[in-house]
């Protein structure tokens, strides 16, 4: 693996019942890791989805829910995924803007603790569109001069996607080999997204920001102040799970922040919890107290 990091990453690529990240479920996922010194190990999973795949996603990947019928449910294979993800990076094709969201929903879903902000991102897609401007097809025939013969299975799509990023650092020497140069290269955003769906971005100045709607630009401070009902409409409305997610973390350091200015603070007193002495006067009234003359 010709790609300087010191932790393994992992390529992954799903099929799921349909294209919307929040309410849409996984019904294939296939997995390599590919470690430091070289060694490959991979673990793929047909799922049995609690909702019906829609028509379009099934005449792409050819899946039917009766294929599925005897599979594992999600919840009962999540901990299995992300202990075998484990530390490593991430990377896919077009998986900013899909796979990572929506595994982000199904394990929120699950119940199952996976952080996400301590990793870095490889978007193959990115990278290739901003290079050439292809399919992962036509990709996997540019770069490796191979047809890829079982398009749209997850494992042989995430095989592929591999091979295509080790072409890609092969082919254009300017390509840092770094993880996190490669994740930065193949972020099409000019914010540093907070969430996956893009709705939740950072600034120059590091600050949480809305990275859509009206309010795209705006802190979420700033809105919190000029509009408060705002937070609650978007932990009402469709919006995926970890973005929510994300939103409240922000909410939660802004009034903790606030509470912070607003606790007032008492003077200081040098003399504070220092012995004072007695003076003669104290002494004396103590003994007319104490019938001591």
């Amino acid at each position: 693996m010709n790609i300087n990091t010191d932790k393994p990453i992992v390529f992954f690529d799903l099929e799921t019942t349909g294209l919307d990240i929040t309410n849409d479920q996984i019904i294939e996922i296939g997995l390599i890791k590919y470690h430091p010194n070289g060694e490959k190990e991979s673990l793929n999973y047909r799922v049995k989805p609690s909702i019906e795949i829609s028509e379009e996603s099934q005449k792409i990947h050819g899946i039917s829910m009766k294929d599925l019928a005897d599979k594992p449910m999600f919840n009962e294979i999540a901990k299995e995924i992300v202990d075998f993800i484990g530390n490593s990076d991430l990377a896919g094709y077009n998986s900013n803007k899909f796979d990572i969201p929506l595994l982000a929903e199904e394990l929120l879903r699950a119940g199952v603790k996976f952080e996400l902000s301590d990793r870095n991102f490889i978007d193959v897609q990115n990278i290739f569109h901003k290079k050439e401007q292809r399919t992962l097809e036509a990709a996997y025939l540019f770069y490796c001069n191979k047809t890829l013969e079982n398009a749209h299975s997850a494992l042989d799509d995430t095989q592929a996607t591999a091979e295509i990023l080790f072409a890609q650092l092969n082919r254009y020497t300017d390509l840092e080999r770094e993880t996190k140069a490669l994740a930065e290269f193949s972020n099409q955003s000019k914010n540093k997204l907070v969430d996956f769906a893009g709705r939740l971005a950072k600034n120059n100045e590091g600050e949480v920001i809305y990275n859509f709607g009206k309010h795209k630009g705006k802190t979420v401070a700033k809105v919190a102040k000029e509009e408060p009902g705002y937070y609650g409409w978007m932990l009402d409305a469709n919006f995926p799970l970890y973005t929510k997610e994300m939103l409240r973390k922000e909410m939660q350091r802004i009034k903790a922040l606030n509470a912070e200015k607003e606790t007032p603070h008492k003077p200081y007193n040098k003399n504070q919890g220092k012995k004072q002495a007695i003076t003669e006067q104290d002494l004396e009234a103590l003994k007319r107290k104490f019938g001591k003359q």
